[in-house]
């Protein structure tokens, strides 16, 4: 067992607002067990940045992990050789060029159509009426699950990275999990005979990938690509709308909405931290770790780490976002980054603003989570 100091936390409060905790953690216990979390969590940006590439030691092999258990062991629970083959097998799918020529038409279609339906209604909740099927619509194309609907893949994904986060042991948490993964592996089995051109599905396929590892790799391409980009949407458009000076400068041309989402993305993480196994004894500092120790490295936390951004709680899209490491920064890099950045700044956040004049907040907007976090509702009108 790690060395490392105890630091102990309420889980409801850290899942309500983490970011107090951590930065409590980041001055008091910048690597510190968390008998509530069963796991060290590591806080600070330097040491992320610098301990995430280190896989020989914090390895993504977790055959006992939650995710492997729930989903499958995916290519984001193996290192190496293994992972980067399946990487190479997932990426004319989601390569900046496939993203570009291929998706990004397929994104703006769908979130236009879903606009044109909203537009005349005057109000909404805009996660579930429009972040939620904006992305999932990305989702379905991008997957190949053709006969999928958006309320099924935003319920799959939620389950999933809800049974992912269970480090409670919650036995509905569970079972609500399992139900969407053997849905996503129904709509496989449908798919499976003539998938979609470019989708994560036919490019497995083609690779030759073992049936274990596709469907393993498409519940993790859903598990992080429908909240993420929901969250992100729905959060980005919040975010501006509580700093009317902000979103002025981006319809003045002085910033540009991917500075909008990278500065989103350091401030309120929608993935908050990254699972590690520790491979073999080492030490970072004065910390020593041993084999089986958990590991947390925390995304959120390393977003809001005084040594590197001034006002870090503050939302400021005209700041330097470059050592933020909302997608990670090693080998583990996020593999849907370009299709994120391509759905949420040139096409769901511009045709928002655009389609719906004078959009505003009519109530509160909650968030919720610490591994996963978003906004849970957002009523709006125009």
């Amino acid at each position: 067992m790690s060395n490392a100091p105890l630091f102990s936390l309420d889980p409801a409060s850290f899942a309500a607002d983490p970011y107090p905790i951590l930065a409590r953690m980041r001055h008091e216990a910048p690597i510190a067990y968390v008998p509530e979390l069963d796991a060290t969590l590591l806080t600070r940006r330097d040491d992320i940045h610098r301990e995430e590439k280190r896989i020989e030691v914090f390895s993504s092999r977790q055959p006992d992990g939650l995710m492997t258990r729930l989903m499958g062991e995916n290519m984001m629970r193996k290192d190496g050789a293994d992972h980067q083959a399946e990487r190479r097998a997932l990426f004319p799918a989601l390569s900046p060029r496939t993203v570009a020529q291929h998706w990004a038409p397929v994104f703006e279609a769908s979130a236009r159509r879903i606009l044109a339906d909203l537009a005349p209604r005057g109000s909404c909740d805009l996660v579930t009426d429009y972040a939620m099927p904006v992305s999932a619509s990305a989702l379905i194309a991008i997957t190949g699950l053709a006969e999928m609907s958006c309320t099924e893949m935003d319920r799959v994904s939620q389950h999933m990275i809800d049974g992912c986060a269970n480090y409670t042991g919650d036995a509905g948490v569970e079972a609500r999990c399992h139900a969407a993964t053997a849905l996503i592996d129904s709509h496989i089995d449908r798919a499976f005979a003539s998938p979609a051109p470019m989708s994560a599905l036919a490019v497995q396929q083609e690779a030759g990938l073992p049936m274990d590892s596709l469907r393993a790799n498409i519940k993790l391409v859903i598990s992080g690509g429908q909240n993420e980009p929901r969250d992100a949407i729905a959060g980005i458009a919040w975010a501006l709308l509580t700093h009317p000076d902000q979103l002025q400068r981006i319809r003045r041309g002085q910033n540009s909405w991917q500075e909008a989402f990278a500065e989103y993305a350091r401030w309120i993480s929608p993935i908050g931290m990254s699972p590690r196994i520790v491979a073999r004894e080492d030490r970072v500092g004065a910390v020593r770790f041993d084999p089986g120790d958990r590991v947390f490295l925390m995304f959120s936390s390393a977003g809001r780490d005084e040594a590197h951004f001034d006002r870090p709680e503050d939302f400021d899209i005209t700041r330097d976002t470059a050592a933020a490491i909302p997608f990670g920064a090693g080998p583990h890099f996020c593999a849907g980054a370009a299709a994120a950045r391509c759905l949420i700044t040139q096409v769901a956040l511009p045709l928002l603003f655009e389609a719906l004049p004078g959009l505003r907040l009519t109530g509160p907007v909650p968030f919720r989570g610490w591994a996963f976090r978003g906004p849970t509702a957002m009523p709006v009108a125009w």
